[in-house]
Parts: C-alpha cells; sequence; structure tokens
C-alpha cells in the first residue's frame, strides 16, 4: 500500500510528490498518468513563461504563489543545471487609453511587492526597437524556461528517492474509504492512505469520481500561436505583452522568446470541443455536451460575447489575427508567421458563469483536489506542492513514518 497516490503526472502533480519527499522522505509515493509521459498536456504545451505575478489580485493564491515561485523556480534551475533565462519583460500600452489601465497593473504590481519600472517610450524602444508603444512597465524578475525539462528532472529526483510513476493507466473509478483509497485503472488497482488530484483538464472528473461535486466545471479554452519566421525573430528581444483587456479574462496577444530562440506569437483564445483539443478539428462529443449543457458556460459566453466572437475571426482569419498582431508589431506581415503547436487552459467555472480567478484547492476526507490551476501554474507548482503539503493532516505523515 502507498502512503499517498497522485493523480496527475504534470508539473504540479510531480511538484507534489516533491513537497511531500521533502516533508517525509519515507513516504512511499505513486504518481498516476494515463499519458505515456510525465507532463503531456498544460506542462509540456506551455509558453515556458516564468511568470511574476504581476497580474494577480493581492494576497491572492496566485500573486502569491507565482512572486514565491518565480525565485524558488529558477533556483531548482540553477541547482539541476536546466537552462532558462531571466530575461524580463515588457507590458506595452499602445496608446494614450491605454495609460489609465497600464497605471491600474502597475500599481498592482507594486501591492505585490514586485521590483517594477515605468518606462517612457524612448526607454521602451531602447528595450525592444520595433515595439509601437507609448509607455511600458519593465519586470525584470519574468524569465523563460522549458517546462517539460523541469518536470523530467523533477520525475527523475522522485524516482531516484523510491517514488514510482506509473503511465498509461486511465483511472476509471475512486473509492475513498474510512482507511485508505482504492484506484481502479484500466490496468490496475492502487491503494493508498491518502489522495491529491492533480489532474489539471480532468482534475474535476477526479474530484467528482472521489465524492465531491464542486460547484464548477473544467471548460477548455485553446490558446492557438504562431512563430515568427527566422530572419524576424530579430524583431523581439525578450517578451512583449500588451496591457490586458479589462473586458476579457485572457492577457492578449503577446510575443515570447523561447528557449531554443523561437518566438511565439499568440495566443489567440477560444472555446476548445474537447478538453484535450490542441487542434482546430479535435472533438470530443462527451466534453462537447458537458460544456453546452452547463449553465455557467453560456452566462459567461453572453457576458464576453463580443470580446469571444473576436477571438473566432482570428482563429479563422490569419489576416485579422496579424492586424491585432500589428497594433503592437507594425512591422510584422502575414507571410512572416507560421502556425505553431496549441495549447489547452483547464479553466474552471461555475454554475453562475464566473471563472475561477484564483487557484483552488478542495479538502476531502483522505484526499485533497486541485481543482484550478490554469496559468501561472507551472511558474507557481513549487509553491502549490508545498501549500498542498501544508493541507495535509500531520497523522498521514506520521503514519508513513511508522511503515517506512
Amino acid at each position: 500500500m502507498y502512503d499517498f497516490i497522485i493523480v496527475g503526472a504534470g508539473i504540479v502533480g510531480l511538484s507534489v510528490g516533491l513537497a511531500i519527499h521533502e516533508k517525509n522522505p519515507g513516504s512511499k509515493i505513486v504518481l498516476i498518468d494515463k499519458e505515456k509521459e510525465v507532463a503531456s498536456h498544460q506542462t509540456g504545451h506551455n509558453s515556458g513563461v516564468i511568470h511574476s505575478g504581476i497580474y494577480y489580485k493581492p494576497g491572492s493564491y496566485k500573486a502569491l504563489f507565482a512572486r514565491q515561485g518565480s525565485r524558488s523556480m529558477t533556483e531548482f534551475c540553477r541547482e539541476h543545471q536546466i537552462e532558462h533565462d531571466i530575461c524580463g519583460k515588457v507590458i506595452v500600452a499602445a496608446n494614450e487609453a491605454e495609460i489609465p489601465h497600464l497605471e491600474n497593473l502597475y500599481q498592482r504590481g507594486l501591492q505585490n511587492e514586485l521590483s517594477i519600472t515605468r518606462l517612457t517610450k524612448e526607454e521602451l524602444l531602447e528595450k525592444e526597437p520595433h515595439v509601437n508603444g507609448v509607455g511600458a512597465i519593465h519586470v525584470p524578475m519574468a524569465g523563460i524556461v522549458n517546462y517539460r525539462k523541469v518536470s523530467e528532472k523533477m520525475a527523475e529526483i522522485l524516482t531516484d528517492n523510491n517514488g514510482e510513476i506509473k503511465l498509461s493507466k486511465e483511472v476509471r473509478t475512486i473509492e475513498e474509504g474510512k482507511d485508505e483509497v482504492v484506484v481502479e485503472t484500466d490496468r490496475e488497482t492502487i491503494r493508498g492512505r491518502y489522495l491529491i488530484n492533480c489532474a489539471g483538464l480532468q482534475s474535476d472528473r477526479i474530484a467528482n469520481m472521489t465524492g465531491y461535486h464542486v460547484d464548477m466545471k473544467i471548460v477548455p479554452f485553446r490558446g492557438e500561436y504562431y512563430k515568427l519566421k527566422e530572419d524576424k525573430k530579430v524583431l523581439v528581444n525578450n517578451l512583449i505583452y500588451p496591457v490586458p483587456n479589462p473586458d476579457f479574462p485572457f492577457l492578449g496577444v503577446h510575443f515570447t522568446r523561447m528557449i531554443g530562440g523561437a518566438v511565439d506569437v499568440g495566443p489567440n483564445a477560444v472555446l476548445s470541443l474537447k478538453r484535450e483539443g490542441y487542434r482546430k478539428t479535435d472533438f470530443h462529443l462527451k466534453d462537447f455536451a458537458e460544456v453546452v449543457t452547463y449553465p455557467g458556460f453560456w452566462k459567461i459566453a453572453s457576458k464576453y460575447m463580443k470580446e469571444g466572437m473576436g477571438e473566432m475571426m482570428r482563429s479563422f482569419s490569419k489576416k485579422k489575427f496579424v492586424e491585432n498582431v500589428q497594433v503592437l508589431m507594425p512591422a510584422i506581415q502575414e507571410a512572416d508567421l507560421v502556425p505553431a503547436d496549441a495549447g489547452v487552459r483547464a479553466q474552471a467555472l461555475t454554475s453562475d458563469g464566473e471563472l475561477v480567478d484564483d487557484f483552488f484547492i478542495v479538502n476531502g476526507k483522505r484526499s485533497i483536489h486541485v481543482c484550478n490551476a490554469p496559468s501561472p501554474a507551472a511558474t507557481a507548482s513549487l509553491e502549490i506542492g508545498k501549500e498542498v503539503v501544508r493541507k495535509i493532516p500531520s497523522d498521514h505523515f506520521e503514519r508513513s513514518k511508522q511503515f517506512s
């Protein structure tokens, strides 16, 4: 019998495993994932940004864990010699109408205890000479990394310390009893004393399977990207973001220099018709039916109808997408962009039509469920792991010590 069963071998599940091992090195830990490799979904399709926490409500998990996580993630990469670059980013006001929103964001960053700087147009052009902007915020602690590489190192550390990772095993049922949790997969039965749900795009279903019907559903949004052609990468030095639209819950199209030198442009955010749907043609009847029969979806769809239609138009029209890109980078033309891999964001939505704006962790009797962990969860993963461990009753660690 295992002391801890973790469902989901993305970066959050792996970080929870590391945090448990650090708390009690004798704990018997197993991670279960239905895919053939770790970090197969949100983690492996991540933009690779080490976020600062500037956007998030002061005092929230996201603000706190992103700020702390940017440091702990950087330290992890240094310790394990994982390539990364704390290159900084600029958040740009394209016109005078955006200056008040830029100032609000700057004040939020100060509330979140970030060492950030306001830039004039001239100072912005010194950092990013090809950007169209009237002012900006410089966020020096932002960086880039390959989170799949980070996850592979985490998996290596766990397995080197008697942790197990069982891949290609899909969870079918979970029974949370008085003394144990029994997980039936499509291949074997796994028993443990405690369960942690880090299943990302499937986290609400795993919670429901365990008997916890939280008032939320994961609604998948696909982030569609292009890459700059090789000869146009010189237009972008590091990370360039627009001032977020206060009427829309996504950050807008931005420019991200990746580890390896590529420059991604995007995302264009649209509803995915499959929870793990990375292509426009991907469709899953059950996933689609769950969304369109969920009252919260129609409430949020009506609330963001105008912005959502704009995203849909840009999804099917490269010309429209480029017009949006040219607001910040006028030199870019249609021919300069080639399609890149998409990602899917697991966004929790309440039945009232409200986006769950923070990481959301639910305590069960012999389980904990991380039910909402979209961006900046990769940045914050080590801190999320520590928080999950803080929420596990201490007697579970005492028992694992007795049996180790």
